[in-house]
């Protein structure tokens, strides 16, 4: 891949939230989750863990985010976007849980609120090179936070009691080809450091 390809990568991917009925074969999926192991962490502490979900699995987790809305609609909450995410990762032939790791039993207490602050960047890393590398591949991606509402359920059903879930990512064979959603121009969302000329 030149340089050109690379750029093309990130002005190329979009959001997925349609996929083929069509299995990821494991080589791909196994050389996406090589690619995201790549990504840079601080201390290099790698905190990133990741679960893989396909089949009954996966379905699974649709069902909980979907219970999850329905929950909170007879409440009257607002649940935002979880049942309309919920109907995307039921049909994603993979979804990916990815979780801080715990922080080190050896790092005094003090410490573990800023731990899981400064790794959720690392992880935050890990999951953008994972839908570079996808693109990159071939297939489409969906970052979900969604899974968020079911925090304490996941961890404990993927036995990751003591990890800090992060997002989700489905991916699969996109069905859909979305348009590129408005960005603001990096000139307006940037200053230059007071000695700059």
């Amino acid at each position: 891949m030149n340089q050109r390809d690379a750029l093309q990568v990130i002005a190329e991917r979009r959001s997925i939230r349609r996929f083929q009925d069509r299995p990821i074969p494991k080589r791909l999926l196994e050389e996406v989750l090589a690619y995201t192991v790549m990504a840079p962490s601080a201390k290099n502490a790698q905190p990133w863990r990741m679960v893989v979900l396909e089949g009954d699995e996966a379905s699974q987790l649709a069902r909980m985010m979907q219970q999850r809305a329905d929950e909170l609609a007879e409440a009257g909450a607002d649940s935002g976007s979880l049942a309309w995410t919920a109907r995307v990762v039921a049909q994603a032939p993979v979804t990916i849980v990815l979780f801080n790791a715990a922080p080190p039993t050896e790092m005094p207490a003090r410490f573990h609120d800023d731990y899981h602050w400064v790794m959720l960047q690392s992880t935050g890393g890990a999951i953008q090179t994972m839908l570079l590398a996808a693109q990159a591949l071939g297939l489409g991606s969906l970052w979900i936070c969604d899974i968020l509402y079911i925090d304490d359920q996941v961890r404990q059903w993927l036995g990751h009691p003591e990890d800090a879930l992060v997002a989700a990512v489905s991916l699969g064979y996109a069905d859909e080809a979305p348009e590129a959603r408005p960005r603001r121009p990096w000139q307006e969302v940037t200053e230059w450091g007071r000695d700059s000329s």
